[in-house]
């Protein structure tokens, strides 16, 4: 597994689910996490400080070091808390996993005002706010001659890359943070920060209530949202300083076209798909901006004087 002692990690949406997952593999890598939860129901309502600190709990049963955070993630000054908790308290930050999210389906010719706003909020705004913040952390930190090494890991969705009825609300925040995700990965690849983006495909309260999802595998589960982490450990290794701006599903998404492909029969070990990860991309990997992005696609008659 890749060596992330020393490194502090804020994972959000990290009570329950995929980012529980990211928090406790993190963790196991050698990290401090703060884990983050407002601790809502689904759609967003409520507060509950519980499921962040449960998976504090767990984190320290096993050794590790880490701390709570309840702090609404679409809230701009709550974000920046957030944020300034990781240095206050451990010293620094190197590691930010946006995950926190919430469901209010309707069809588009039913669906409210405030439900558009409170996905749109929970989701967009609530990658762009810690982000926004941890990203003028590392900018300072890079003029003041330090050699950052910083990551941000952003979760998008199937239904923003392939679109899904009764999500446009959701299917419309998770396209929006992939196209984040390119956008921020060229402006701070400059400061030593890398950002890429998972489009996950897991069992989850949040999946289970939009989709008929199969039964637990006998002996592996494809859905379990444990298989999510890897890919987050990997990347946040020091050794993936030149992998960004790019978009992971199933198979990885450079931009909004297939890329490369990386398969295994059973759940992919980090220091494996590190290493994988480094063989396909031996210079690495980094979005090539609008226009080459386009003419690269077809956009042959776009002049880029």
């Amino acid at each position: 597994m890749p060596n992330l002692a020393g490194k502090v990690a804020i994972v959000t949406g990290a009570g329950r689910g995929i980012g529980r997952a990211h928090a406790l593999a993190l963790a196991a890598a050698g990290a401090t996490v703060i884990v983050n939860d407002l601790g809502g129901e689904l759609s967003g309502e409520g507060h509950d400080a519980t499921p962040a600190q449960q998976v504090v709990d767990e984190i320290r049963a096993a050794g590790g070091e880490a701390a709570a955070n309840d702090e609404n993630v679409a809230d701009f000054a709550g974000a920046e808390r957030m944020i300034t908790q990781a240095i206050d308290d451990f010293g620094r930050l190197d590691i930010l996993v946006n995950n926190a999210g919430i469901l209010r389906d309707r069809m588009l010719m039913n669906m409210t005002e405030g439900e558009w706003d409170a996905v749109i909020a929970v989701h967009l705004k609530g990658h762009f706010a810690p982000t926004r913040h941890a990203a003028a952390y590392w900018r300072d930190r890079s003029k003041a001659g330090d050699d950052v090494k910083g990551r941000v890991v952003n979760t998008s969705s199937p239904s923003g890359v392939f679109g899904n009825v009764g999500q446009a609300n959701y299917g419309a925040a998770k396209a929006g943070i992939a196209g984040l995700t390119l956008i921020a990965a060229q402006e701070l690849q400059r400061y030593g920060v890398t950002v890429n983006c998972l489009a996950p495909n897991a069992r989850t309260r949040m999946t289970e209530s939009a989709f008929e999802l199969p039964d637990d595998a006998a002996e592996f589960d494809a859905l379990d949202p444990a298989n999510m982490a890897p890919i987050v450990v990997a990347l946040c290794a020091d050794e993936a300083q030149h992998i960004t701006g790019q978009v992971f599903h199933v198979w990885a998404l450079r931009g909004w076209s297939a890329g490369e492909l990386f398969a295994a029969d059973e759940r992919w070990g980090a220091d494996a798909l590190l290493a994988e990860l480094l063989e396909r991309f031996p210079d690495g990997v980094a979005p090539p901006g609008m226009i080459a992005g386009m003419q690269a696609a077809g956009g042959r008659s776009l002049r880029t004087r």
